[in-house]
């Protein structure tokens, strides 16, 4: 049999093995240690937001700090997360 007749998908079958690892090589892989992807990262920014306002109402509100520093520093926080996490 010859090359032009090969289908596409006996050529699959003739990949070599360290095609894999390059492609693996090739993914992004961020700094938190789960799969995930950009809803993901939302759903943990908010859940990151929620807690760090409940903290911030209950220790540094009564000290005389404003609740929208809390949202500044949760928002920096969501960016840097969604975009690299």
């Amino acid at each position: 049999m010859t090359d032009e007749h090969v289908t596409p998908l006996a050529s699959v079958n003739l990949a070599k093995e360290g095609d894999d690892a390059a492609l693996e090589d090739t993914e992004r892989h961020g700094f938190l240690p789960i799969e995930t992807n950009w809803f993901d990262r939302l759903f943990i920014s908010v859940v990151i937001w929620v807690a760090l306002s409940l903290f911030w109402f209950r220790f540094i509100e009564p000290i005389g700090l404003s609740i929208w520093i809390s949202n500044a520093i949760a928002l920096a926080l969501a960016a840097f997360i969604i975009r690299k996490g």
